[in-house]
This record gives C-alpha cells, sequence and structure tokens, in this order.
C-alpha cells in the first residue's frame, strides 16, 4: 500500500492572523548569544510549528528581519512573537517577573536529565538555549532555577542548538498542550 502525500492546501494550516490570536503554549525560548541566522531561524520555525508564546533573543543573536534568518524561518517571524534583549540576563528577570521557570539546557553539575525532567501543565517555562560554541553563559545557569540535558550516548556529547531545541520545544509541547 503506498501512502500519497498531503498537500500543503490540505493540512488544515493556521493563517497569519489565526496563529495570532491562538492560545499560545506557555512556553518561551530563549537564545543566548546564538552566533548563527540560520539556527535562529531554524527555532522561529520550530516556535510557530509548537505555537510558543515567544522566542528571545538576546546579545549577539541577529534579529528579524534578516534574509539568513528567513531562508530557515520560511515566515515564522511574522507569525511567533520575539523581543530582543542587550544581555539574556536582563530577559531572565523579566522572565521571573512575568511567573515563567527558566531552565538553561545545558550539561553542568546538577542538571535534570529531560527524561527524568517533570513538567507541569499549571507552569509557565523559558528555556534558554547557548552559544554554538560555548553553551549558555554560566552567569546565565547561575540564573536560572536548573538545568535540563538531553541524554546522549555517541561520543561527541553535544548537538546543534536547532536540534537541542526541537526536542525541548516538542518534549514541552506535548505535556503542556496535551
Amino acid at each position: 500500500m503506498q501512502n500519497r502525500k498531503i498537500k500543503n492546501e490540505e493540512l488544515d494550516r493556521k493563517t497569519a492572523e489565526e496563529f495570532k490570536t491562538a492560545i499560545k503554549t506557555p512556553l518561551i525560548a530563549v537564545l543566548d548569544n546564538v552566533r548563527s541566522l540560520h539556527n535562529v531561524g531554524a527555532v522561529f520555525r520550530t516556535a510557530d510549528a509548537f505555537l510558543i508564546e515567544a522566542v528571545y533573543l538576546c546579545g549577539i543573536t541577529g534579529c528579524p528581519p534578516n534574509k539568513e534568518i528567513q531562508k530557515s524561518a520560511l515566515g515564522a517571524t511574522e507569525t511567533v512573537n520575539w523581543k530582543y534583549f542587550k544581555t539574556t540576563q536582563e530577559a531572565l528577570e523579566e522572565l521571573s517577573n512575568l511567573g515563567y521557570q527558566t531552565w538553561a539546557i545545558e550539561q553542568v553539575q546538577g542538571s535534570i536529565s529531560l527524561e527524568n525532567f517533570e513538567i507541569k501543565k499549571t507552569e509557565k517555562y523559558a528555556l534558554i538555549f547557548g552559544n554554538e560554541v560555548n553553551g549558555v553563559d554560566q552567569d546565565v545557569v547561575n540564573q536560572c532555577k536548573g538545568s535540563i540535558e538531553i541524554p546522549q550516548a555517541g561520543t561527541k556529547h553535544s548537538l546543534n542548538v536547532s536540534i537541542s531545541s526541537g526536542i525541548l520545544l516538542w518534549d514541552f509541547f506535548k505535556v503542556l498542550r496535551g
């Protein structure tokens, strides 16, 4: 049996207007000095897919409008709310004031492995994703409630920020929206 690919017009996609007014997943992705504009765009696209509240862009992280971000975002910068902060610490202060739990996605002493992290439907979360070379800044890690680590069994023990965000945003989405 062959399965027919579904055409774009059959996917029941939200319009940009419907997206803006839809109830969002209580989740914010925070990019801490992410260098690659393609990674920024990929996070926007994933944020759109999972209807998350916003993407916070911090430090040297590039901001829309930008053709390099657009290559991987494919229009998601037009639907997903975003905000720029000069420092990630400023973003964390705002998030704390808004009642979000802030969690660094980082390998640190005492981190919680993702499969052991209990996501509570009654909470709002902000996940901090770090720079492609240095990860989440230590000062930012110190300011967070804790750290979540993606378990890995290979030799590299690091994932691209776009992959990490996809894993985490999906994991939180399926619980928070389920």
